[in-house]
């Protein structure tokens, strides 16, 4: 990654040369990234890695009378690229920081980066983003490389893509476009891909071009005889108005599939139990803390979005409560408001929940930025007003002094690894202080005949003590009201 600080520096390339531990840990190989022996017993069968790493039959690609070709899916769909990003604010480590997010972001989106380059500027350009003399840089990169991709570091509008293209040569997409990629490749989800193209269409619509300008401005009317006087629609007016029936069609079918979701919400609710969610930057280690705290089987890969559809899984304390645990969609820096649109009805998860495991990578090199990047998110969905635990993940990989800073600053933190076990079982112990407590202390003798309210005191409270005796069951709980009024009946009566 290099930097130009005026038009009269050349703008360097620095192919292959990200900064140690910032690039593409996303995309070390599976059996380094993960292995059956040392993680298996956590993380369970992961028959998605399997699926999501098998080869896959092509059809129709061979030229023989029968096809026999067997390739990796991903490296069929293989783009050279070149990032570039605009560097406005921070420091050059900032910059260097965000690009190679921006390496691991397009390596797990099946593309192979050739080079990167950062601008220097107060603003990017109005017009290709990085400037016109630049441009013409860039250019020369492309066809020195052999790219046939350029990322840009960034959301551009309209103009810019179309202006960038021009010059370079080559298909140009932003930042926002490649998070979109990456998330309909991995939703498997009905309602996850229904979110992901409801997303997609969102940052299509203003982006929408013709083949061509002839094609694109076609229309019905003009001098072409009875019937067809008048303007007449655009073709691109009309694919316009396609993708807004889709969109309404998209947004109807979502909201259906969240009054579902919200039943179950209900029924949780009802029978007083207690839900945490698990919240944090993408490639934190929430699917793998999950697996360690439930056993949930959820794929784990080292790679960002792994997973996209949200997990709910029950748990219990130590002391016996039970809770649900939800792992939710990671995030990123500069999150694709579409995104967040599209995902709110997932995301409510967190709004709704009574604690927020907040889960931020110890390993990271920048891990306060993993913070600040979730908390905007979480202000964006209304969820402020939940308590929060910071996990800081990976311990085992973390720099002492990293963590040592980040126990420091943060008041409400613990230091674990998902991978080793390390500190899991002090966050339990904390989960079970933080959650919310029933608020009233029963002692009833409930007759053996009644065994189904000993059975809601075990799920519904918290047990204090319980005893067995010749009359029925002597229970010393902590209730909510609705099930303190039906212990009412059975309370002892003093003696003497």
């Amino acid at each position: 990654m290099t930097s130009s600080s005026s038009p009269s520096q050349d703008a360097k390339r620095t192919a292959h040369a990200y900064p140690e531990g910032l690039r593409a840990d996303a995309l070390m190989e599976e059996d380094v990234a993960w292995s059956h022996e040392i993680d298996g017993e956590r993380d369970g069968e992961q028959f998605d890695r399997s699926e999501r790493a098998a080869l896959r039959r092509v059809v129709g690609l061979s030229t023989e009378l029968e096809d026999v070709t067997e390739v990796e899916y991903r490296q069929l769909r293989l783009e050279r690229v070149v990032l570039v990003g605009v560097w406005t604010t921070g420091t050059v480590q900032d910059a260097d920081n965000s690009l190679a997010e921006l390496a691991a972001l397009a390596e797990t989106a099946g593309a192979l980066v050739l080079d990167g380059v950062i601008q220097r500027r107060d603003k990017p350009d109005a017009a290709t983003y990085i400037g016109s003399g630049k441009a013409l840089e860039l250019r020369d990169i492309v066809m020195e490389t052999g790219a046939d991709t350029v990322i840009c570091d960034g959301e551009l509008s309209p103009g810019q893509l179309i202006q960038l293209e021009d010059v370079v040569k080559v298909k140009v997409i932003d930042r926002t476009a490649l998070i979109l990629d990456i998330f309909a490749q991995h939703a498997k989800s009905r309602e996850g891909k229904a979110q992901v193209a409801l997303a997609q269409m969102q940052y299509m619509l203003p982006r929408l071009r013709g083949w061509g300008q002839s094609l694109s401005r076609q229309m019905g009317g003009g001098r072409g005889g009875l019937a067809t006087r008048g303007p007449g629609e655009t073709k691109i007016e009309t694919d316009r108005r396609r993708i807004r029936e889709k969109m309404a069609k998209m947004r109807r079918e979502i909201a259906d599939m969240k009054t579902g979701r919200e039943i179950k919400r209900q029924e949780r609710r009802r029978n007083k139990v207690p839900s945490v969610a698990i919240a944090g930057y993408t490639n934190a280690g929430k699917s793998s803390l999950l697996n360690r705290l439930t056993g949930a089987g959820v794929l784990v890969e080292n790679a960002l979005f792994a997973t996209l559809d949200p997990t709910v899984r029950r748990a219990e304390t130590p002391s016996g409560r039970l809770y649900t645990l939800a792992d939710t969609v990671g995030f990123v820096r500069h999150l694709p408001h579409h995104l967040v649109e599209a995902f709110r009805s997932t995301m409510e998860e967190v709004g709704d929940s009574d604690l927020i495991l907040h889960v931020v990578d110890g390993s990271h090199p920048v891990p306060e930025e993993q913070l600040a990047a979730v908390r905007e998110v979480i202000r964006d969905v209304g969820a402020t007003g939940v308590p929060e635990i910071v996990v800081i993940n990976k311990a085992d990989a973390a720099d002492p002094l990293v963590l040592q800073r980040l126990l420091r600053v943060e008041k409400r933190s613990i230091a674990v690894s998902a991978r080793t076990g390390q500190g899991i079982a002090e966050l339990l112990a904390l989960i079970d202080e933080e959650l919310p407590r029933p608020e009233v202390e029963v002692e009833a003798l409930v007759p053996y005949t009644h065994g189904k309210l000993v059975a809601r005191a075990h799920t519904e409270g918290e047990v204090i003590s319980e005893e067995h005796t010749a009359e029925g069951t002597l229970l010393k709980v902590r209730v909510h009201e609705e099930l303190a009024a039906d212990l009412a009946p059975y309370t002892p009566v003093p003696a003497g």
